[in-house]
């Protein structure tokens, strides 16, 4: 045997009436009389399968359960096979169509030993079918029905079911008769095998479906007009049901097994006709793919019996799609206003002592009370709870109730429902999630279906809230540390513009491996990279953070294009991780207008040249970082003339299922060309307008303008001779006189010998020195081969024979400082010009 398988307090004349939900403080076994009265009005005249669909659904009020399913022999005896569910979809919590009787899954114990087993989510993550459920923090209750199937349900309510739920749930577990399983039915044809009245066969890969002549007529579409796609179906159905009609006919939404569904279709008169659809869906097999097949029926001589249940059943389908408080907020509103005739309909989160309103329905503020308008903020009002002692009562002890006309509340809430008010405190998870309230204008009776319905409503927008709430939580924490990972912005470039764009995935909660950076380099360099990390979770931007940082890091230390890619690569794989990076690396020299491109498996850069033809960069690539340890990463030369555009992106802008990443970039490079480059910012956003969403997508612009005033360099390498520092002075002062520069030139000889002589003294190998002058600046730069940054003393003594050098070079210059450079470092100081120099053509350049 597997290890798992062992508030409102009523005022003097106030008629308050609980909801179902809250009775369980009367003492045990209240509900349970509730479930047995409900049974009783079951009908000996229901067929076999509608009078299980009702236990069902007594099962999702009674026992606060998110989805009912039952199972029974198959025809071979070798299975349990699914004979009915209800709620959300099964497949949300992992619930199959069929267990096998000899696997170790609850249902099959349950089979063999005639007892309940009552399973936490801790249980669940240790039985052996663990790896077909989905991670979720939810209960799984599974008993035994009298012809040898089960019953499953599904809780998430924080404790699993109580004692009162176990209770009901027993209860209407022995009053189960299972019929056998439906035969895989196909269109044109009913469980009897006798032909329906009107029947469809939907194709769920293509969308195409078939229909008989009844089902067009019921539509209102001649056999001649229809095309034989759904959607044309769909386009007929009143806009707020669609979504629950969706959820049927979507791949990704039904599971495999029986549906029902009512649901309304403008006629070409105006007004609204019912309809109700029974489908199943039938799993694909060789050659065919899956296919929704049943039949559709005038339901609208049926409205005076249709059970709320199918109400709640389609507020359940639409919250399982639900991602975020709001859209929870209108599939409230859809199914409860009108079906219940309400006047106004708002659902508020709890926020501390406020309540925050996500929805009001109608939303114009007049149809609210004074003290809500007053609160109006922006969009929505934020109502105190301390105006409103009722509904603080209420969510205090987190009891649903509803108040008939007349009854004696303060303004701010009898104004919402004079007719009738229904307060539903939303809780989940052993918290108060937030409240709904629903009013009338006129005096309106609340009958015990009624009465179910806000019940069964309010604990499944309680879960659904909750969800949400925590989904839109993650998204903005997500979204927090996508943008944590990227450059805040971009520097400013000499002699060019950047911009940068990047668009996170919108498929569930993923973090992309997407990045960008633009880095400063010394003497006017610029390096731009784009990079992709495989995969999208935690992982991937974990690794996108170290790649990002290490190739920063090594081109700043002043390695070529190719070392740093590399390093890079080597670094990947010392990381021992199994996910790899591609990478494009370009190193401009904003001076002479050229570059080197590196590619580590990276999509080519595209130009867009001044004359607007476009190119995308044919250069030889390395394989991507973290594959091979002894890769080459070849350099390709570019040549940018001003004007020029450079374009850097991953993937996702230029590749889809449906689009191939060569067209995919002969596309982007047309774009570009019919561009203005001028306006960098328009041109980013106009790529992106048809990027694939599926994916992340990273895109960096460059336009390159040249550099209106080149600066005057000239270096000088330092001899490790007695006369050093004077050849050095002596160059120094030679460059000065041909610069025209005379007025600073002694502050500039000082801080040579210091940084020239410190170089000699406390380092080892070459000596280099660099003098630029560029826009009223003269910066005096020493290279040598030691790592060490010098140390400016605290303070030296008369005595001392040394330490003043780096006091004087920060006495002279206006700034100093130490970089590294390819493995030493560089000294350098920048001294302020009064005049400008004598000699050099207008652009800065050396006679």
């Amino acid at each position: 045997m597997p290890e798992w398988s062992q508030g409102l307090r009523p005022r003097p004349g106030s008629a308050v009436i609980a909801d179902v939900a809250s009775e369980r403080v009367a003492g045990r076994g209240a509900r349970t009389s509730r479930a047995e009265l409900a049974l009783k009005s079951l009908g000996p005249d229901l067929e076999p399968r509608e009078r299980l669909r009702r236990i069902l659904e007594q099962v999702l009020v009674f026992a606060g359960a998110m989805v009912a399913a039952a199972y029974t022999h198959s025809e071979d005896g070798d299975q349990l096979c699914l004979a009915e569910s209800a709620g959300v979809p099964r497949s949300l919590y992992g619930l199959r169509d069929s267990y096998p009787l000899t696997g170790g899954t609850p249902a099959a114990d349950v089979h063999r030993s005639g007892r309940p087993l009552w399973l936490t989510p801790e249980d669940l993550g240790r039985c052996a079918d663990a790896r077909r459920l989905p991670n979720g923090d939810f209960s799984l209750a599974v008993l035994p029905l009298g012809d040898g199937g089960c019953l499953a349900a599904v809780s998430e309510r924080a404790g699993g079911f109580d004692a009162d739920d176990r209770e009901c749930l027993q209860l209407l577990a022995g009053s189960v008769a299972c019929p056998a399983p439906a035969a895989p039915a196909l269109a044109g044809s009913t469980d009897s095998g006798e032909p329906a009245d009107s029947s469809f066969s939907l194709a769920m890969d293509s969308g195409r479906i078939t229909v008989d002549d009844e089902v067009l007529e019921l539509f209102g579409i001649g056999p001649d007009e229809f095309d034989g796609k759904v959607e044309t179906l769909l386009a007929l159905t009143v806009p707020e049901d669609l979504p629950s009609l969706m959820s049927v006919v979507e791949p990704g939404h039904m599971s495999i097994g029986d549906r029902e569904l009512e649901f309304r279709i403008l006629q070409p008169s105006g007004g609204p006709r019912w309809l109700r659809l029974r489908g199943r869906l039938l799993p694909a097999e060789q050659g065919r793919p899956a296919l929704l097949v049943g039949s559709v029926a005038d339901a609208s001589r049926m409205r005076a019996g249709v059970s709320d249940v199918t109400r709640v059943q389609r507020l359940a389908a639409a919250l399982a799609t639900a991602g975020t408080v709001r859209e929870v907020g209108r599939a409230v509103v859809t199914a409860l206003r009108k079906p219940l005739q309400a006047d106004r309909i708002a659902l508020a989160e709890l926020e501390g002592d406020r309540l925050v309103v996500t929805v009001l329905d109608p939303p114009e503020p007049d149809s609210w009370p004074e003290l809500w308008r007053s609160e109006w903020r922006s969009e929505w009002p934020d109502a105190p709870v301390r105006a409103m002692p009722t509904l603080a009562s209420a969510l205090s002890e987190g009891r649903a109730a509803i108040w008939p006309a007349g009854t004696p509340l303060e303004p701010a809430v009898a104004d919402v429902g004079p007719g009738g008010l229904a307060v539903l405190p939303l809780a989940a998870g052993g918290r108060m999630a937030g409240v709904c309230l629903i009013g009338w204008d006129a005096p309106h009776d609340f009958g015990p279906d009624e009465r179910a319905l806000l019940t069964a409503a309010a604990n499944l927008a309680g879960q659904a809230l909750m969800r949400a709430h925590a989904f839109d939580a993650e998204h903005e924490l997500v979204g927090m540390l996508q943008r944590s990972l990227l450059p805040r912005r971009l520097p400013r470039l000499p002699g060019a513009v950047a911009v940068a764009r990047y668009l996170p995935t919108t498929a569930g909660l993923e973090l992309g491996g997407d990045w960008y950076d633009v880095i400063p380099l010394p003497d006017n360099h610029v390096a731009l990279v784009i990079g992709d990390v495989q995969g999208h979770n935690a992982q991937a931007a974990t690794l996108m953070g170290q790649m990002r940082t290490a190739l920063r890091a090594y081109a700043v230390e002043g390695h070529p294009p190719d070392v740093v890619v590399s390093r890079a690569n080597r670094l990947l794989m010392d990381l021992e991780t199994d996910l790899f990076a591609t990478c494009c690396y370009v190193d401009v020299d904003m001076e002479e207008g050229s570059a080197w491109c590196v590619r580590a498996g990276h999509l080519p850069p595209v130009l867009r040249h001044p004359d607007g033809s476009t190119e995308v960069v044919e250069s030889e690539g390395g394989p991507p970082l973290g594959v091979v340890a002894q890769a080459d990463f070849p350099m390709s030369p570019l040549r940018l003339q001003p004007g020029t555009l450079l374009a850097l992106t991953t993937d996702g802008l230029v590749e889809s299922a449906e689009l191939d990443i060569e067209v995919g970039l002969a596309r982007m490079a047309a774009e570009l060309a019919a561009s203005d480059p001028a306006h960098l910012g328009l041109v980013a956003d106009a790529l992106l307008a048809g990027a694939n969403r599926s994916d992340d997508v990273a895109l960096l612009l460059m336009r390159y303008e040249g550099m209106a005033l080149r600066p005057l360099r000239e270096s000088w390498t330092v001899w490790r001779v007695p006369e050093a520092v004077r050849h050095a002075r002596r160059f120094t002062r030679r460059t000065l006189r041909s610069w025209g520069v005379a007025e600073e030139a002694d502050a500039a000889l000082l801080a040579v010998s210091e940084l020239v002589t410190n170089a000699l003294v406390h380092t080892d190998g070459r000596v280099r020195l660099d003098l630029t002058l560029i826009n009223h600046r003269l910066r005096i730069a020493v290279a040598d081969s030691s790592p060490r940054t010098p140390i400016k003393p605290t303070s030296i003594g008369w005595e001392a024979t040394g330490g003043r050098g780096i006091l004087l070079v920060e006495a002279m210059s206006a700034a100093w400082g130490s970089v590294p450079v390819s493995g030493g470092k560089q000294v350098w100081a920048e001294i302020v010009l009064e005049s400008a120099p004598r000699v050099g053509d207008a652009t800065g350049a050396a006679p």
